[in-house]
């Protein structure tokens, strides 16, 4: 019963926010800078922007690989590291752009958000991925169906439809985004609780009891396997694929 009710009142507070779009939202990003926001990229230590992977664009916050002439498993981050946040509604619009640079046809426009982040100075230098939640972002290539807005886990385990998913990528139930046009998501995070993933007025996916362990957990936290991951950053990805984002947006929901 505690759990539908949280279901029910952020889904009421996403009705809300709708209404009142400039009631109390906060920008993570000026569109000028990255004041605010820290890099991780694998195999590099903390803000080594390895070949300008992340920069500004034309008020976006842009991932480029104009500087690489291949691509090896530098996954890398950008962290708003400002605040940790714990319950909240974050809004991104998000667009693939350019040429892939990686072999591995899962990294075709692929990039995400990660939610609860460890902070990126408690990072190993070639950790790939952050101990987070990942609302990730999925591109079609103009055949077939591939969702977006997909639930991921890096070092964590969730629960969806109350029972902990099995797969460590669970895909939504949200349509194909072929063209390479902006995309706009809604991310709603009470705690360790529940996460509604949205795109418009569609919930594609949810997930609640959120925890410790699965794969990719370092090493760091292999002593809180079990235990709820309650708060943390929100940082974006680069993953292999040139992507964008612009307005990026929260609103802190009061407990």
């Amino acid at each position: 019963m505690k759990t539908l009710l949280k279901i029910l009142s952020i889904t009421s507070l996403f009705m809300i926010s709708c209404e009142s779009e400039e009631d109390n939202w906060v920008s993570l990003f000026d569109g000028e800078s990255l004041d605010g926001w820290e890099i991780k990229i694998a195999g590099f230590g903390l803000n080594d922007n390895y070949n300008d992977t992340f920069g500004i664009g034309d008020g976006t916050l842009k991932v480029s690989y104009d500087n690489y002439d291949s691509f090896d498993k530098e996954f890398g981050h950008i962290f708003y590291t400002k605040k940790k946040f714990k319950n909240y509604h974050l809004k991104i619009d998000y667009k693939f752009y350019g040429e892939h640079i990686r072999n591995e046809s899962w990294s075709y426009k692929n990039s995400g958000v990660m939610l609860h982040s460890e902070h990126p100075n408690q990072m190993f230098i070639d950790q790939g991925f952050p101990v987070s939640i990942e609302a990730q972002f999925l591109g079609g290539s103009g055949k077939g169906e591939r969702p977006t807005l997909n639930m991921c886990s890096p070092g964590t385990e969730v629960d969806i439809d109350g029972q902990q998913a099995s797969l460590h990528c669970v895909n939504s139930k949200s349509k194909t985004f072929h063209e390479d046009n902006w995309v706009s998501v809604d991310l709603i995070v009470y705690s360790d609780s529940i996460v509604h993933q949205v795109i418009g007025k569609d919930t594609v996916i949810s997930y609640s009891n959120i925890k410790y362990g699965g794969e990719y957990l370092s090493d760091n936290f292999l002593n809180k396997i079990g235990e709820p991951l309650k708060e943390g950053y929100i940082s974006l990805q680069s993953e292999g694929h040139p992507i964008e984002f612009k307005n990026i947006r929260i609103k802190e929901i009061i407990d």
